[in-house]
């Protein structure tokens, strides 16, 4: 009995110092073998157009950053995991990520219900997360071990509020969002505080649940209320339906919106109903500059598609983390988490990215029109305080 309580307490003790290691210590930190980055987001889900871009533009960049030799000689592996687009199994596979595969960093997600789900897991364990493009102010917030690499929600709503009312001249919003959604109510109230903020009238607020498909009570009321814009802060899933619903209820006024509406499968549910209509997003595959050209080029080589804006940030995502591992010279957590936080004017495909006090990336936005099935570059806006003018005209 004595030997049977002596060895009970032997494997317990290896089992919480094996625990408290991984909480607390270093995380796939060893100078040799592959370097092990955890990637999760919805492959099979309502978004998962989101998430295979970003792994697409994940990947492409872990290639690249291979052929060239690595980082330090060793090489980049990345182990994907399927969250569903679903926040519970978001904090399920990167529970598993970070303690069955021992990833060095997380990259995701993209939907901001889904990272809050999961940062904390990362934030528990002190391993690096960074999120491509979870827009909602929240998700870093949860601890100085999550980053991103995309602007936030209050600059973004605010990016439409300023073009609504400095180019398309609106005085009157009407608000269709998804209550549901973090991304979308955090949209939402952005929107609102800065419209209002600039002399704008909200004569509508309206909203929807993920997965509905009859908008014709919020539309019509939305259609009484008179506005100039319509501001639409949800998914590319729902989007499509809204404005071919729009258009049957006889609304002039453009629908305005944000990131989430960038994805193929929009022009399929929407069709020329789209027309006419305006986002924010984060980088324009029309932009001349030879380094986004030469993107462009090499994932439609790779992916026979055009790159959204989320195959950007998952490829900047990766290069931003490369950068840190090897400006930091191990993966190490505490050190690798430094040094992310240390990352000014990286050169990413959308944009000089700077990681801010809050870890958030400092960055202009594009404001793109859509037209016969392409997003065309309307103008540029940029953070208060910087050195680009904060409007500029195509």
């Amino acid at each position: 009995m004595k030997r049977t309580l002596l060895a009970l307490l032997l494997i317990t003790t290896l089992f919480v110092s094996f625990a408290c290691e991984r909480r607390g210590g270093v995380t796939n930190g060893g100078g040799s073998g592959p370097i092990l980055v955890g990637y999760y987001g919805d492959l099979s889900g309502r978004t998962s157009s989101f998430g295979q871009s970003t792994k697409n533009g994940v990947e492409m960049a872990a290639d690249e950053i291979n052929k060239a030799g690595g980082i330090d000689g060793r090489q980049i592996q990345i182990i994907t995991e399927d969250d569903q687009g679903e926040p519970n199994k978001a904090a399920t596979v990167v529970t598993k990520l970070i303690n069955q595969d021992r990833v060095a960093a997380l990259l995701g997600e993209v939907a901001s219900s889904n990272s809050l789900a999961a940062a904390p897991k990362a934030q528990e364990a002190k391993v690096p997360m960074i999120s491509p493009s979870s827009t909602n102010p929240a998700v870093t917030q949860v601890g100085d071990y999550i980053f991103r690499v995309c602007f936030i929600d209050p600059f973004q709503g605010e990016v439409m509020a300023k073009f609504s009312a400095n180019n398309l001249k609106a005085k009157r919003a009407a608000i269709l969002y998804d209550f549901n959604s973090d991304y979308s109510r955090g949209l939402y109230q952005f929107f609102k505080r800065s419209f209002e903020s600039q002399g704008g009238q909200i004569v509508s607020e309206q909203s929807y649940t993920q997965g509905d498909r009859d908008f014709s009570g919020q539309l019509t009321a939305i259609r009484a209320a008179n506005p100039d814009v319509i501001y639409v802060p949800g998914y590319y899933g729902e989007i499509g339906v809204i404005s071919n619903q729009t258009k049957q209820l006889g609304i002039k006024a453009p629908l305005l919106g944000g990131d989430g509406w960038d994805a193929p499968q929009l022009w399929d549910l929407g069709g020329a109903s789209l027309n006419g209509n305006y986002i924010s997003n984060h980088y324009s595959v029309d932009d001349p500059s030879p380094a986004i050209q030469k993107f462009v080029a090499d994932y439609k080589a790779r992916y026979n598609i055009l790159p959204d804006a989320l195959a950007a940030l998952g490829y900047d995502s990766m290069k931003v983390l490369a950068d840190a591992i090897k400006r930091a010279g191990t993966t190490e957590n505490v050190k690798l988490r430094d040094a992310i936080a240390q990352t000014k004017n990286f050169p990413g495909v959308t944009g000089q990215i700077t990681i801010d006090k809050d870890r958030n990336a400092v960055k202009p936005a594009v404001v793109l029109k859509l037209q016969n099935s392409k997003f065309v570059y309307e103008t540029t806006i940029s953070p208060e305080g910087s050195s680009e003018p904060v409007a500029t005209n195509n």
